[in-house]
């Protein structure tokens, strides 16, 4: 456990006074559009200027900062965590104080909470319950999302309260966890009807929870209950399948779509075909699955990396992740921070059923995507700040008070370096947990200071925060970002964008970075029942072709049929559209 100073309760008035005012010098500013150099004035919290020094006198009293040779950049938003979270007969043991500290340790400066009500529970009850919890406790600014876990005229009734009157504009699905939060389609196609109403975004959880209710029962019968049985419970197809249903039933009520937690390559390129076909679909991957296999967790250990979906077992997931990243096939980076003790995990040994599902991630989050993408050349500085900062506050409309670097924006503000490395371990990291996933993983990016809404909150690794210092940032309806699609103002992804990341000195500078695979058959051709399942053990997420549309991109207009084309890249799978007889289908894959 890191041995920073313990919180201080209340920022004392000498001090409100004393960092009011902050001067950044002689750095990069690095935003999801653009770099330039400028310096950068805050005053209460509050960017007010960006541009050359020769533009500016800056008063006397003000804290200077040199960040000649570092990056300004804005401050990461983790859309996806969940503090001090009872679950599987347990509380997640990062709190609001502990998380959010963790988070401003590594350059998170905003996180969005998941409200979960049990059922037949009021979401507004659940709700200011949560906020009775964060409330006194944050450390940074923090929004919430509510899971939907029931559905009723009264739940219907309070969605619509949460979106005018408590600032709330997402609402989480789940397809799994059967018997406990899972909706089936006909309440699905309720929900999101009920949210594009109030223009809202709706969130989903995509795993076959059906499917893994049989898989489950079938391995404990079988005698598989160590947590390899979590795994072999909701293969890659059971996610796969989940998200294509998703992607449909959120597209036939024209209601904007975000997949929470994607753990796949097949998953990923689902939401990027979705995209490509004019559908308002929005991916998310994790920290976890970004830093880790399960093929690097010793045996003895993946008890502790139990997260849903699971974290997948090929060693090349991580990077195919990395790339749906760069192409925007995925738009986004969480951490689903959920942390427990090695002892809470303990309570699943011989029923990989009660394992306590999630790990840490929001302290790491943003070194892991530096090192894994910037480092390795999979992204640039630019996209790394879309996909961990810009796009949450957009998909989420806080955007811009969060999310950029400019006059009027709140000074949430991360100077970082991109050549200084760290080594993760539990001993030094912020959580209350007592182990960390990424134990001994060393990586590139390193936050030299965190400020919090002006606030130096972290510097050279001496992290000082204030308990309850954050506030509650309501995120407004409709989203632009989001409804300019469903508006037809713009399109999600247009497929020559795609063609070019594919094509273009991206695809060339992945190419070099490849590893020769073996072509396997798509699993989109699996899924439709053209060709049988793999075998057990074989894995989804290592086919090295992609799938592109050929042909009409209205697919209320069009069928499909899958086939393969050889052309001088090799193999690929091609899904080849064509206008049915006397009828009208839908859809990508």
């Amino acid at each position: 456990m890191s041995t920073s100073p313990k919180p201080v309760k209340k920022v004392p008035i000498h001090l409100q006074s004393a960092q009011n005012r902050v001067y950044i010098k002689n750095g990069e500013i690095v935003n999801h559009d653009k770099s330039f150099k400028a310096d950068v004035y805050i005053e209460d919290g509050i960017i007010k200027f960006v541009g050359p020094s020769s533009e500016i006198t800056i008063p006397g009293g003000v804290r200077t900062i040199d960040a000649s040779g570092l990056m300004i950049i804005p401050g990461g938003i983790d859309p996806h965590t969940h503090m001090q979270l009872p679950f599987g007969g347990a509380v997640a043991v990062d709190d609001f104080y502990h998380g959010t500290k963790a988070a401003v340790a590594g350059g998170t400066t905003m996180i969005i909470d998941f409200v979960l009500p049990n059922k037949h529970e009021s979401m507004i009850e659940a709700y200011d319950k949560w906020r009775s919890w964060a409330d006194p406790k944050v450390c940074c600014d923090y929004g919430l999302h509510v899971g939907i876990t029931w559905w009723s005229k009264s739940v219907s009734e309070e969605i619509g309260i949460l979106c005018k009157e408590l600032g709330v504009n997402s609402f989480k699905t789940f397809m799994a966890y059967k018997g406990l939060y899972q909706l089936n389609d006909s309440d699905l196609l309720d929900v999101f009807e009920r949210i594009r109403h109030l223009n809202g975004v709706a969130m989903v959880h995509a795993e076959n929870g059906d499917i893994i209710a049989k898989n489950t029962q079938r391995l404990l019968a079988e005698g598989i209950n160590g947590p390899e049985g979590h795994e072999l419970s909701r293969p890659e197809e059971v996610e796969a399948e989940a998200v294509h249903r998703a992607c449909v039933l959120a597209h036939q009520m024209k209601t904007p779509l975000f997949v929470s937690g994607l753990t796949s390559k097949s998953s990923a390129e689902l939401v990027g075909r979705a995209r490509r076909s004019g559908y308002c679909v929005f991916g998310e991957t994790l920290a976890s699955s970004l830093g880790r296999s399960m093929s690097a967790v010793p045996k003895s250990d993946r008890i502790y990396a139990i997260t849903s979906p699971p974290i997948r077992e090929s060693a090349e997931t991580p990077r195919q992740l990395m790339k749906s990243l760069a192409y925007d096939d995925l738009q986004l980076t969480g951490s689903d921070n959920c942390t427990f003790n090695k002892e809470h995990k303990a309570l699943g040994k011989g029923d990989f059923t009660k394992i306590p599902n999630g790990v840490n991630g929001v302290e790491d989050r943003m070194s892991l995507v530096w090192e894994k993408g910037v480092h390795a050349g999979l992204l640039d500085p630019c996209r790394f700040v879309a996909v961990t900062s810009t796009n949450a506050a957009k998909i989420f409309n806080i955007y811009p008070q969060k999310g950029r670097i400019a006059v009027g924006s709140d000074a949430d503000i991360v100077i970082w370096n991109p050549n200084a490395t760290r080594t993760i371990s539990k001993d030094t990291h912020h959580h209350a947990c007592d182990f960390n996933i990424f134990e001994g993983m060393t990586v590139h990016g390193v936050c030299e200071f965190v400020l919090v809404r002006g606030r130096i909150c972290a510097e050279r690794g001496n992290v000082r925060v204030a308990e309850g210092f954050g506030r509650f940032i309501p995120n407004p309806v409709r989203p632009p970002f989001v409804y300019d699609i469903i508006e037809g103002k713009v399109q999600s992804q247009p497929e020559e964008q795609h063609e070019e990341k594919q094509n273009g000195t991206m695809a060339k500078r992945f190419a070099e970075l490849d590893i020769q695979i073996p072509v396997q058959e798509p699993i989109s051709a699996m899924l439709a029942g053209n060709l049988a399942m793999p075998a057990e053990g074989s894995l989804c997420s290592t086919p090295s072709v992609r799938g592109r549309v050929d042909g009409k991109r209205d697919l209320q207009e069009s069928s499909f049929s899958i086939s393969e084309e050889l052309d001088r890249s090799g193999v690929r799978a091609c899904i080849k559209v064509k206008n049915p007889p006397g009828g009208k289908s839908s859809g990508f894959w």
